[in-house]
């Protein structure tokens, strides 16, 4: 099958021939006319050269997402369905099999398609409008391959008008009960698809989550912005005195409430309704001290343009939480945000260090769980960052 074509300027190609997913729109000579926003092109070199296929869209800065390296590779169903099943099929060779990413976009070789498994039901969002035309066909592959409870289309983001697409959400397939119970662990959560966060829950850290054992037992537990009591939940269950669950949601917490008589552990978990910068900072001068803090905010910095403002953020909080660790205490600090890079943020946590005037440990560094893999050549899927400190 031919594909329309379109051609790079010089020297705009290596960075495709490096194994990289995106063009953008300055790097591009010329575009044949047949060229469809949506649709496949082939995309040639400065050489006339043959580089890659990918989606198409001229109304977006990101012009081509790249789907293939292989000359010979159609773009069909079946191309959808190959990709679809290796991607679950590497997740259940890790031991996933309740719930986690099944598809994380260009990591798994589908840009802008992201795909959430929660028990008997599945969540998903098309952010390009390549894969937003193929979205009946991905909803039958994931019928097909799952028979699923339910399918729910979480395409309620802004990022879907820079494709110039509408935002909505909605069942697609089946049924989807407006609570669903996944196993974490040791740990029952409920998760809300339709009106949860993203996809419906913040599966990338749930292997995170697991880590935090040892650091729990006989403590007491500092959780800020806890969200729905994932990591909350996991420290009572392993084990802490006592857990402090801090968000400034009350439909999060209410939902936290759930969770924690789910798991019968309500009686050491106390809901706190608050802003975490203004609570930390009165715990800090009032001299409260905890044995484990874990400040998992959402992303400060959605921009590069934001980073300066949101690397003071992160100072401020993360100075705060130091303060309030008694000696010997540990902290979990993570970001979410893609401009703020492991180096930058560890460099931030050294600074919040240094001002807070006590001696800081580095015991573990953290990243998403590994069904959210990142592909080394598109940066922006190594989003999620932590380190595991102890306060000394």
């Amino acid at each position: 099958m031919e594909y329309p074509q379109l051609c790079l300027r010089r020297g705009e190609d290596a960075a495709i021939r490096q194994g990289g997913w995106w063009i953008f729109d300055n790097e591009i000579d010329w575009v044949d006319e047949t060229c469809e926003d949506g649709g496949v092109v082939d995309v040639l070199d400065s050489r006339m050269r043959w580089l890659c296929r990918g989606y198409f869209n001229a109304k977006s800065k990101i012009t081509v997402r790249v789907l293939t390296r292989d000359p010979d590779e159609e773009i069909d169903r079946d191309f959808f369905r190959r990709r679809i099943e290796a991607a679950w099929h590497y997740r259940q060779s890790l031991g996933f099999s309740n719930a986690c990413r099944v598809v994380f976009g260009e990591s798994d070789g589908l840009p802008g398609l992201t795909v959430d498994k929660f028990g008997s039901c599945l969540s998903f969002q098309t952010l390009a409008l390549g894969i937003e035309r193929w979205k009946d066909e991905i909803v039958s592959i994931l019928a097909e391959l799952f028979q699923p409870q339910g399918i729910y289309e979480r395409n309620d983001v802004p990022v879907r008008e820079k494709e110039g697409m509408a935002q909505k959400s909605g069942c697609v397939y089946g049924t989807v009960p407006e609570r669903i119970e996944i196993l974490e662990h040791e740990a029952r959560m409920l998760v809300d698809i339709a009106g949860g966060q993203k996809t419906g829950h913040f599966l990338d850290q749930q292997e995170n989550r697991g880590r935090l054992r040892p650091y729990c037992p006989g403590r007491t537990v500092l959780d800020l912005c806890c969200h729905t009591g994932g990591f909350a939940i996991h420290a009572a269950l392993y084990g802490a005195s006592a857990v402090e669950a801090v968000d400034v949601s009350k439909d999060a917490l209410d939902m936290l409430v759930q969770n924690a008589r789910l798991n019968g552990v309500e009686d050491r978990i106390t809901p706190v309704c608050a802003n975490v910068f203004d609570l930390v900072k009165g715990y800090a001068q009032a001299g409260r001290r905890f044995d484990t803090v874990i400040c998992d905010p959402p992303a400060f910095a959605k921009s590069k343009q934001a980073l300066e403002g949101a690397y003071r953020g992160y100072k401020e909080l993360n100075l705060r939480c130091m303060q309030v660790l008694a000696p010997g205490g540990f902290l979990i600090s993570c970001s979410c945000s893609q401009f703020m890079t492991p180096p930058l943020f560890l460099q931030m946590l050294t600074e919040a260090a240094g001002d807070c005037g006590r001696s800081v440990r580095l015991i573990e560094t953290l990243m998403q769980s590994r069904d959210h893999p990142a592909a080394l050549a598109a940066q922006h899927a190594w989003y999620l960052k932590g380190y595991l400190l102890q306060v000394m």
